[in-house]
């Protein structure tokens, strides 16, 4: 080993020089050699030697795992020498040899610290015992050396031989009460060390011997005899006298009660007696004695169909005792709180037999009981039930009538319990509006109730219990249930903050639902009556609820916020904190810096504009000078916006107008057209512009004015001679005249006409206001169409109410002149509201696009 471990550089860094204490104090050179470490000639351990150059050796040491080494600076490594008597010291040329060897030692130590490890653990005793001696008082401390003494193998062997030996707790039984009926204290340490030892053995099969019920009150008692203490304990009078075993149900199975007694003696003596005795790994077999005891128990009982059904008839029974339904509850409740020593496929099995069979009418009636006991007893069993499966209690709540259980949940949270029930009341509520751990409909049905029947009352317990500024009440106080006034004093403040986290889960569950809350019944403005609290933690729960609500970037929050001033009690309180640095002065900072980075527009220039002068001594704050520039920042972008906007707005509307322009033109020409062809059907005898006279008696369908069937004669068309009379073409063998195309420059005129009428109509509307305009468009529902009448008179409506558009354009009116309906499909009716003109009319009238034009005047057709 030593050669395999030497530099390779030189022998130089392992040259030492070899000293010696001597008498007087002080070190004798011994000489000058080259030290390594390996195994001397005929020895198995390794050594330290020093080796002259003439091949002598000047020290031979062994390296022992008891001996202490010492290195002292750099290049001296000293020990004192068991053997010699006396101390030794080596002198390293160089440091690098004095750590090269250093090291070796150090690792030659350590491995020969494991290896007598080892040894004590394996070999400490004989391996040719075949049994313990036998149990007397003379061999007591043979006895307890051998059990203390042992190693981890050894132990086994032990509690095997303890196993073996039936006399063996038979003997100390005897033996331990000879010695306390004589008062052999002596005897008696002796034993409470024995049996302490053989609780560390950590034996299970052991531990089934003890605790069994033919030793295990003497063990027991043994165990009272500690010399540690002061005085004797009595630990059996306690468990014979005051630990009374209660059985609300009378439990059949003997093995049962005897499994039940012994858990409850494990549990005692590890949580009372040896709990400063013991280790881990002995608490852990013991802890798993009691939890199988529980399975076991649980197991049977549970499939006993009659022991469950006979539980709930006597729970449910009108002639049982008060004091006798509290013991069945606290038995329901022990019952449910062992069931967790269940697999969970089988305890979910018992919680819904216990649900079947009624087992939340009991917690509700438990709830209402003024006795604590019971209140924990049944909050307790709810969130059994909750950590298990939620949906049997939403189940259950959902279809109550009443809904007592969900109501008693929510006075619970506001009473004055402990601050735990106060807790438990938080968290079961919290468990069942939770939205992601429900279905649809069910997780809906829950969330309505709540919100409908119970969150209010919550919210009014929060401004009733606060003042405002002038000590005067927020709202009107409550009026409990028993008809008394509720003070805001009675409230706990760790009420008012669990009320307020739960407002903070509900914000961030069901953000649609409170907020329809939030905006009907003012909750906000309320919750924020926390801040004229004393309490500085009330104060930054308000903070923290206002600071969930914005997170939430809902539109219509923010502008309720602007709108109701919500912020000003959190400035005001942050302005009072002054330069407090603590959670107040934290969490208001923490909210600006949100509403700045998430660039909350609305926000920023509220609270700018709102609180600036009341911010300026916190100018110095990075955070408040950031929303500052971030509000100078929106400002900006607003102007820009705003220019944009109108410039956008002026083509629109000019777009706008060009587009009704065209929608009126169009439409109105379609009325004069169809009110022309309407006239034309109403005449028996129609003359058309050339002089050709018509007769639309005689046709079985109404016909255009335009007859587009003999475009082919167009060319070859010439107008004939004007005459007094017209004459009537023949042509047709039918006998219905033939009716030319207009030509185009007719058309063109027509159009020019309609375009000068349609401008002068549009002025007289551009006139008439911009109101009408926007009345017209977002008042009515007519017919875009439409406009409105520019006179009153009703003698310009026509029969459908509609102004006569000939009287708009100023046309002069002739009495003989029927005005035309709007609406051509009318037919009938439309005839009997206007008189036919008259056919022997002097001097007739015709009709072109509305127009009467007398028949001195024909118009031409080219």
């Amino acid at each position: 080993m030593g050669a395999q471990g030497k530099p390779s550089s030189s022998l130089n860094s392992l040259l030492v020089k070899v000293y010696r204490l001597i008498d007087e104090g002080k070190w004798d050179d011994q000489g000058t050699g080259h030290v390594r470490i390996d195994y001397p000639e005929g020895s198995e351990d390794l050594s330290l030697i020093v080796e002259e150059e003439e091949n002598e050796n000047l020290i031979v040491h062994r390296i022992s795992a008891s001996e202490i080494y010492r290195r002292q600076e750099d290049t001296i490594i000293s020990w004192r020498d068991s053997k010699l008597a006396t101390d030794l010291a080596l002198s390293f040329q160089e440091a690098t040899g004095c750590s090269f060897i250093w090291d070796q030692i150090s690792e030659v130590q350590r491995n020969l610290h494991f290896s007598n490890l080892a040894d004590d653990s394996f070999h400490t005793i004989n391996s040719e015992l075949r049994d313990l001696p036998s149990v007397e008082l003379s061999s007591l401390p043979f006895i307890l050396k051998i059990v203390v003494e042992s190693g981890i193998t050894d132990q086994l062997r032990i509690a095997e031989l303890i196993l073996q030996d039936q006399e063996f707790f038979p003997k100390l039984i005897d033996l331990f009460r000879m010695c306390e009926k004589v008062k052999n204290m002596d005897g008696l340490y002796m034993i409470f060390r024995l049996v302490k030892a053989i609780f560390c053995l950590n034996s299970p099969q052991v531990f089934d011997r003890i605790f069994g019920e033919e030793y295990v009150l003497d063990i027991i008692g043994s165990l009272e005899y500690d010399p540690e203490l002061p005085q004797v304990q009595r630990h059996r009078a306690f468990l014979k006298e005051h630990v009374v075993f209660k059985e609300a149900i009378p439990i059949k199975d003997s093995s049962v009660l005897s499994k039940i007694h012994q858990t409850y003696r494990v549990a005692y003596v590890k949580d009372v007696i040896l709990a400063r005795v013991l280790d881990e790994a002995t608490i852990a077999s013991l802890s798993s004695i009691i939890h199988g005891n529980n399975s076991f128990v649980i197991s049977l009982l549970k499939d006993d169909t009659s022991f469950i059904q006979e539980l709930f008839a006597r729970m449910r029974s009108t002639s049982t005792s008060a004091e006798s339904k509290r013991e069945l509850v606290l038995f329901l409740h022990e019952f449910c709180n062992l069931s967790k020593s269940l697999q969970p496929v089988q305890q979910l099995r018992l919680f819904r037999d216990l649900a079947a069979e009624g087992i939340f009418d009991i917690v509700t009636d438990a709830l209402q009981s003024q006795d604590r006991k019971l209140v924990s007893a049944g909050t307790d069993i709810l969130i059994l039930f909750l950590n298990l499966d939620p949906s049997l209690l939403r189940t259950y709540v959902i279809q109550q009538e009443a809904n007592s259980l969900l109501g008693l949940l929510v006075e619970g949270m506001i009473s004055n319990f402990t601050e735990d029930m106060h807790c438990q009341f938080l968290e079961i509520i919290r468990i069942l509006v939770d939205s992601h751990n429900a279905s649809g409909l069910q997780r809906d049905a829950i969330i309505d109730i709540f919100y409908e029947k119970h969150l209010n009352r919550l919210i009014d317990v929060l401004a009733s219990s606060c003042r405002t500024r002038n000590n005067s009440p927020t709202i009107p106080r409550l009026v409990t249930s028993c008809g008394g006034v509720e003070s805001h004093a009675v409230t706990k403040p760790e009420i008012l903050s669990n009320i307020c986290d739960l407002l903070c889960y509900c914000v961030v569950q069901h953000p649609y639902k409170i907020k329809c809350n939030f905006l009907m019944n003012n909750a906000m403005e309320k919750v924020l009556f926390l801040t004229n609290r004393r309490e500085r933690f009330l104060v930054v729960a308000a903070v923290r609820f206002i600071r969930t609500v914005i997170s939430r970037n809902d539109e219509h929050l923010l502008h309720h916020i602007v709108k109701n001033n919500l912020l000003k009690p959190i400035i005001e309180a942050f302005i009072k904190n002054g330069d407090r640095y603590n959670m107040l002065h934290s969490g208001v900072l923490e909210l600006l810096e949100y509403i700045r980075k998430e660039n909350l527009k609305i926000l920023v220039i509220y609270v700018v504009e709102c609180f600036w002068e009341q911010l300026l001594k916190f100018q110095h704050l990075g955070i408040i000078q950031a929303l500052k520039i971030k509000y100078e920042q929106c400002l900006e972008k607003s102007e820009a916006n705003n220019t944009n906007t109108a410039v956008d707005s002026q083509k629109r509307i000019e777009e706008r107008t060009l587009e009704k322009e065209e929608e009126d033109y169009f439409n109105e020409d379609s009325d004069e057209d169809s009110g022309a062809q309407h006239m034309h059907n109403q005449h028996a005898h129609a003359t058309l512009p050339n002089g050709t006279k018509v007769n639309y008696s005689s046709r079985s369908g109404s016909v255009g004015l335009v007859d587009y069937e003999d475009d082919e004669d167009d060319d070859d068309y010439n107008p004939p001679p004007r005459k007094s009379e017209p004459s009537m073409d023949n042509d047709d063998d039918d006998g219905f005249p033939k009716i030319k195309r207009k030509s185009s420059t007719t058309v063109s005129l027509k159009d020019e006409k309609l375009l000068v009428t349609k401008k002068q109509k549009l002025e007289v509307r551009l006139n008439d206001g911009e109101d009408a305009s926007v009345a017209s468009t977002c008042g009515n529902h007519d017919s875009p169409c439409k406009s409105e009448p520019l006179h009153d008179s009703p003698s310009q409506l026509d029969s459908n109410g509609r102004p006569d558009e000939s009287d708009i354009e100023g046309e002069s009116a002739n009495p003989q002149i029927h005005r035309l309906s709007d609406a051509s499909d009318t037919g009938q009716s439309s005839r009997d509201d206007c008189p036919s003109v008259p056919h022997n009319n002097p001097s007739p009238k015709r009709v072109v696009n509305d127009k009467n034009i007398s028949g001195s005047e024909p118009f031409s057709v080219r």
